[in-house]
């Protein structure tokens, strides 16, 4: 596989992010009842760069309503990755590939719900992905609270360089759930569940552990079960400082392999003038190690992985934005153009690199530009 399963879901998201991080805190105030997606169209250049892994490529969003009920989506995504991450270089040849994702959406309005459907398909040599999901938001109480439900089931064709065919394959289910509460005019708080039921292959064909200091094939449990609780509050702080806004959240994960994990993130948005808007945002990540994690395992055991995100670690990423929306555009049109960076810094505390026997660290660099028009 080109990435560890975590730098997966952060490249599939990169093309998403930047567009509900948050500009829409600044809109916050009476509710109107649940709407379509507005019309747009969107290319985005993107390139993270970290770890001895490099991706990067375009992507393209369009989306348009039809008969003021129904609102479709598609988008095209590529990554050109070029891996020399720790565990390639330690374990194998540094190799280059290029993944291609396609994915297409449906949102339809029906009173105060709105149902969205969205498939998915994504290639690279030695991986393939499918997906399909569903999700229901509906507002009661007068747009005050918006109630949301969802789930997700993709499947997984893992493959190997040098090897024909598929070697194993994966399923993945996702449900999701959450409550999103207008607590005044200016602010918001929302709380969100998360559960993910894996089954299949769910290591890497790439990666070894080391029992007694040699190599050896990494070994996973076939089944794993997470979950993750999320609370965040945002809000127009304009009676403090005009024309901005403060989010908060904090998220717990557990899963069955007993990892344990708590993601703390704080930003800020705000216009200058007429057509800047900045944002900023601070993220504190730490997680324990996995129970059959071992960086040098001194017995032999059913499960092994010396994979460095089932570890002990921490991480500490700062991201920044500016968008700068075009003058002069006709009523219901708008552009904007936005150049987005993030620096994240992770720390191992139990993964050593074997080239100089310290402790394993990196920092990453994320780099996104974006060109966007609604119509």
């Amino acid at each position: 596989m080109a990435a560890t399963d975590r730098l997966r879901r952060l490249l599939a998201r990169l093309g998403r992010v930047w567009r509900t991080l948050l500009p829409g805190l600044l809109a916050t105030g009476s509710a109107v009842g649940a709407t379509l997606p507005e019309d747009k169209a969107e290319l985005v250049y993107h390139r993270y760069d970290g770890g001895g892994v490099v991706a990067g490529g375009p992507a393209l969003l369009v989306r348009k309503s039809l008969a003021d009920r129904v609102s479709v989506s598609a988008q095209y995504y590529v990554d050109a990755v070029s891996n020399a991450s720790i565990d390639v270089v330690t374990t194998a040849s540094p190799f280059k590939e290029t993944r291609n994702a396609v994915d297409f959406g449906a949102d339809w309005l029906v009173r105060d719900t709105l149902l969205t459907l969205s498939v998915g398909h994504s290639k690279e040599p030695d991986y393939l992905v499918e997906a399909l999901g569903l999700d229901v938001a509906h507002e009661v109480f007068g747009g005050m609270t918006t109630v949301s439900a969802g789930f997700t089931r993709s499947r997984d064709q893992v493959g190997q360089k040098g090897t024909p065919g598929w070697i194993d394959q994966a399923t993945h289910w996702q449900y999701r759930g959450g409550v999103t509460q207008i607590l005044t005019p200016r602010w918001l708080a929302s709380i969100n569940v998360e559960i993910v039921s894996d089954e299949g292959y769910l290591g890497s064909p790439y990666r070894a552990a080391r029992v007694f200091g040699a190599a050896v094939p990494e070994r996973n449990p076939r089944t794993r079960t997470s979950r993750a609780l999320k609370l965040r509050t945002a809000g127009d702080t304009g009676a403090l400082v005009a024309r901005s806004a403060l989010f908060a959240e904090y998220r717990y994960y557990w899963d069955t392999w007993d990892i344990r994990a708590h993601t703390t993130e704080i930003g800020a948005s705000k216009y200058i003038g007429e057509s800047f808007l900045v944002d900023a945002s601070l993220r504190l990540y730490a997680q324990d190690k996995a129970l059959f994690y071992s960086d040098n395992a001194q017995a032999e055991t059913r499960y092994v992985s010396r994979n460095r995100q089932l570890s002990t670690f921490d991480s500490t990423a700062f991201a920044a934005r500016v968008t700068y929306a075009w003058p002069g555009q006709p009523a219901g049109m708008a552009l904007k153009l936005t150049a987005g960076y993030e620096l994240k810094r992770f720390r191992f505390k139990d993964f050593t690199d074997l080239r100089s026997g310290a402790p394993y660290r990196y920092d990453a660099h994320v780099l996104q530009l974006t060109a966007s028009g609604t119509f």
